[in-house]
């Protein structure tokens, strides 16, 4: 019933941003429709600060106008380097309202990957914040790059103009740019986990299709366009777009946002009520490590960017009497393939069904699809999966077959059409023919009350392919620690899958998306 449900609410909500030529509404055209609809709605809230969709327009339209000026052309790429802020939301809608292709940077990124993203993007002009923009001018001192395009930083925008009761007649030459949805859109580029960091293109079909698919399964969830998002999650990241930007734009709800994860700034950005809060595991960690956080007006918790811990899950019931919803996705699907909303007893790894409108089969490595329940490679299908990497047709064609997209995840989907994710196939270990999941024993060892994250890698072996060795990080050493690891690995795993070593460290490296960086991980 409500599988029916949510293809109903996707219909409805695709009926209301198709434009009368029957095509979807151009992303960049999302605020302006939200200020015809919404203006007085309250679309950004900050500490000092709230702004309505009519502000957020006419802001916009003001930085357009300079961007414009500055020589920014339809389709040209701009990069936009900023913390979490509201000028961030002003930015990356004149960008999109030129109709221009949005590129938001990695503000953790090394100098290097910085570099190679500049160089690649080819970007007409970067638009950074002040307190950034030092990290852009390093990259030619230190002699990475011969010259940079122009910067312009946030005090082009101007916080005190007065907005016009007639935004239109105030802009008679900056109608919103209106391009093909099957054109680029946004430039993302991934966390370079797997290497260089490669150009994600999302179309603006690509975004719009996934924003109402997310759209009907929370509403399944009781969601309604009154909502409180709260943007705590670094907004150069997908997710954070998807949930934090794209999602409340389409409905005309407000976005509570927090500078950065930040123990003080997490509690006054909750005392303004968020009713929808979207975080990654390690984020619902620090709120479990908080104790009494107040949470009671929210409504939803949706977990994403890495796979939950079943501790994570336990704990977070246990202290806050609320359950977490595991969601899985990634960049190229634009990214959200699946919420499990509906059953708290299910494993975390299991994500429910896909999203309405999203087809997936699970392959073994000769690219056939295999039986229900068995364990494979997820490919994907739908309008929300990207158009391909940027500058990249060799890494395209290796991941983008016949309209699929491989994932490079490992899945199964049961007899009820429920989909697990099971890790990355790059971690699979590979032991005399069997084959072992990392995910599965680090699930294991964050169940020890001294383990607070863990990571398994294989270590290459000669007689039998690889071992599982595993890193644990620890609230306080123990001797004793490895011996009982190993005894609870004994009890609920086969021997074979037991870690031959136990690495405790005070932490493990993590990357700004909240993964563990296991390319650190080093024996």
């Amino acid at each position: 019933m409500s599988r029916t449900k949510e293809i109903q609410i996707f219909e409805s909500i695709k009926q209301k941003l198709t434009t009368d030529d029957g095509s979807l509404l151009y992303a960049g055209n999302l605020l302006q429709r939200a200020c015809q609809q919404f203006p007085t709605n309250i679309a950004l809230i900050e500490p000092t600060k709230t702004i309505t969709y009519k502000e957020l327009y006419f802001r916009s339209l003001l930085v357009g106008k300079k961007l414009k000026e500055a020589g920014v052309q339809p389709g040209d790429r701009v990069l936009l380097y900023f913390e979490n802020s509201a000028a961030f939301y002003v930015a990356y809608f004149a960008i999109w309202q030129l109709g221009a292709v949005v590129c938001p940077l990695n503000i953790f990124l090394h100098a290097k990957e910085l570099a190679h993203i500049i160089t690649d993007a080819a970007p007409s002009l970067i638009f950074s914040s002040s307190t950034l923009q030092s990290n852009l001018e390093d990259l030619v001192t230190d002699g990475l790059l011969a010259t940079l395009p122009p910067i312009l930083n946030e005090q082009i925008i101007d916080w005190d103009a007065a907005v016009p009761s007639d935004i239109a007649a105030a802009f008679p030459d900056m109608t919103p740019v209106t391009r093909n949805t099957d054109q680029l859109c946004v430039l993302m580029y991934s966390s370079g986990t797997t290497g260089v960091p490669k150009g994600i293109m999302l179309s603006s079909k690509n975004i719009l299709t996934n924003t109402m698919q997310s759209y009907a399964r929370f509403t399944l969830n009781g969601q309604t366009d009154k909502e409180r998002f709260f943007s705590v999650l670094p907004l150069f990241h997908v997710f954070a777009q998807h949930v934090c930007l794209w999602l409340p734009i389409m409905t005309g709800s407000s976005i509570i946002i927090v500078a950065k994860i930040d123990r003080k700034l997490i509690l006054e950005g909750l005392e303004k009520k968020p009713t929808l809060f979207f975080g990654f595991p390690a984020l619902y960690g620090l709120l479990c490590l908080m104790k009494t956080a107040p949470l009671d007006s929210i409504k939803m918790f949706v977990s994403g960017a890495d796979m939950l811990p079943d501790k994570i899950r336990a704990g977070f019931a246990m202290i806050y009497g609320r359950k977490i919803c595991s969601g899985y996705g990634l960049s190229e699907a634009s990214p959200v393939v699946g919420v499990n909303h509906e059953n708290d007893e299910e494993p975390t790894t299991v994500i429910g069904y896909p999203l309405v409108g999203i087809d997936c089969e699970v392959r073994d490595d000769s690219e056939q699809q295999v039986e229900r329940g068995t364990i494979g490679t997820l490919w994907l299908r739908g309008d929300n999966i990207m158009m391909g990497y940027y500058n990249a047709p060799e890494s395209t064609a290796t991941v983008l077959k016949n309209g699929w997209l491989n994932t490079g995840d490992l899945g199964s989907i049961d007899e009820q059409g429920k989909l697990a994710i099971r890790g990355r196939s790059k971690d699979l270990i590979i032991h005399k023919g069997f084959n072992i999941y990392p995910a599965e024993i680090e699930n294991i060892l964050m169940r020890h009350p001294a383990v607070f994250k863990a990571a398994v890698i294989g270590q290459p072996e000669a007689m039998s392919g690889e071992v599982p060795v595993a890193f644990v990080a620890v609230k306080k050493s123990d001797s004793n620690l490895e011996e009982h690891l190993r005894i609870l690995c004994a009890s609920n795993l086969a021997s074979y899958k037991i870690p031959r070593k136990f690495i405790c460290l005070e932490d493990l490296p993590m990357n700004a998306t909240g993964k563990i960086d296991k390319k650190q991980l080093h024996l």
